[in-house]
C-alpha cells in the first residue's frame, strides 16, 4: 500500500542502483521503500540532487519540504500528464461566471459548517448556544451575493466553533483566538501544523485528476498559490485535523512539553509533538468507512480523491456538485 513517509533528521536523500537511501549525518544509510511511497515529507535539513528527483518523478513521488518549526516551505511536484485542456477551461468558466462560482463556494462551506456541527454535537459539554449561533449563520450563507459576503459570515462562524473549543479541551488547555501568523500559543500551533498537512494532502490529490490546481472558487486564485486545495481543504478540516487535535489532547498523548517557543512569542510543536501528531494523522487518513454510493470501505484520504472526482464532474456539467458531509 502506499503511504507517506516522514524524515525529521538531517542529512541526505539520494539514488543508488534502483533504491534510494536516507543518509544521516554520522554516515548512516536507510533504504526506502521506493515503490511504496507516495510522499516524502521532510522536516530535517536534507540535501538532494537532480539524479534523485529525476528518479523519484519516475515514481510520481512528491518531496514537501517544511522548516525547523514545522512551517511548508516548498515542494517538488512530479506532475502526471493528467491535466485535460477542457477540463481547464470548464474550470475556468465556473470561476468567471459570478453564480456558478458562488454556488461552488458556497457548497464547499456547505460541507465544512456540516463537519464542524458534527463535531460540536459529539461533545455533550458544548453549550447549545454555539449550535444554534451556528445553525442560524450557516442559514444565511446561501443568500451571500459575492465571494466577500460569504467568506465574512464563514469568519462569523468559525469565531462561534473556535470559541467553543475550550469546553472541549481538558489538562489545562486554553484557546483565546486564531492567530496564524505566527501562532502563538499551543491550539493555534496544532491547528497550523493540521492545516498545512491537510492542504499538502488535498494538493497530492488534486495532482491525480485532471483538476488545475490554481484554479479555486472560494479561495481568490492568484501567484503561486495552489488556491484549489485551500478551497477543497475546507470540508475536511474540521473533518480530519479538529477531531485529531481533540483528541489528542485530551488523552493526554500531547501534553504542554511537546511544545516550544522562539522569542517567546512564536510556538510549535517539538520534534517529539510533530512525530505523535503525525502518527495520529497517518491513522486517521488510512481509517475506512463504508462508502454509500461505491458500496465498499474507502480511506479518508481516498475521500479527498472522490471530491476531486465529484468538481470535475460539475464543471462539465455531467453531475451537480455537492460536498462530502459525514454520515457515520
Amino acid at each position: 500500500m502506499m503511504r507517506d513517509h516522514y524524515v525529521f533528521s538531517n542529512g541526505r536523500l539520494k539514488r543508488k542502483d534502483n533504491t534510494i537511501y536516507f543518509e544521516n549525518e554520522d554516515g548512516q544509510k536507510k533504504p526506502l521503500p521506493i515503490e511504496k511511497i507516495q510522499t516524502l515529507h521532510l522536516f530535517g535539513e536534507i540535501d538532494v540532487n537532480s539524479k534523485l528527483l529525476t528518479y523519484l518523478s519516475q515514481y510520481g513521488i512528491t518531496l514537501q519540504f517544511y522548516n525547523y518549526y514545522g512551517f511548508f516551505t516548498g515542494a517538488f511536484n512530479p506532475r502526471d500528464a493528467k491535466e485535460s485542456g477542457h477540463v481547464i477551461v470548464k474550470q475556468t468558466e465556473h470561476y468567471s461566471d459570478k453564480y456558478k462560482r458562488l454556488y461552488i463556494a458556497y457548497q464547499f462551506l456547505n460541507g465544512a459548517v456540516h463537519h464542524m456541527l458534527r463535531n460540536l454535537r459529539k461533545h455533550k459539554e458544548i453549550p447549545a448556544e454555539y449550535i444554534e449561533g451556528i445553525l442560524l449563520l450557516s442559514n444565511q450563507l446561501h443568500t451571500s451575493t459575492s465571494i466577500q459576503e460569504l467568506m465574512g459570515r464563514e469568519g462569523q462562524i468559525r469565531h462561534l466553533y473556535y470559541q467553543s473549543f475550550n469546553h472541549i479541551f481538558k489538562q489545562g488547555f486554553v484557546f483565546e483566538k486564531r492567530e496564524k501568523q505566527p501562532p502563538r500559543d499551543p491550539i493555534n500551533a496544532l491547528i497550523s501544523f493540521g492545516n498545512t498537512l491537510m492542504y499538502r494532502v488535498v494538493l497530492t490529490e488534486i495532482y491525480k485528476t485532471s483538476l488545475n490546481s490554481t484554479i479555486s472558487y472560494l479561495h481568490e486564485p492568484s501567484t503561486k498559490r495552489f488556491s484549489l486545495s485551500l478551497d477543497i481543504a475546507e470540508i475536511f478540516k474540521p473533518l480530519i485535523v479538529d477531531p485529531i487535535i481533540f483528541s489528542l489532547i485530551n488523552r493526554r498523548q500531547i501534553t504542554k512539553k511537546h511544545f516550544d517557543y522562539l522569542e517567546g512569542e512564536i510556538c510549535y510543536l517539538n520534534d517529539e509533538g510533530k512525530k505523535k501528531f503525525i502518527m495520529a494523522w497517518e491513522e486517521k487518513l488510512n481509517q475506512s468507512v463504508k462508502h454509500r454510493m461505491l458500496k465498499r470501505n474507502t480511506t479518508y484520504r481516498y475521500l479527498i480523491r472522490l471530491e476531486c472526482y465529484k468538481l470535475i464532474k460539475h464543471v462539465i456539467n455531467d453531475e451537480v456538485y455537492k460536498p462530502l458531509k459525514a454520515w457515520w
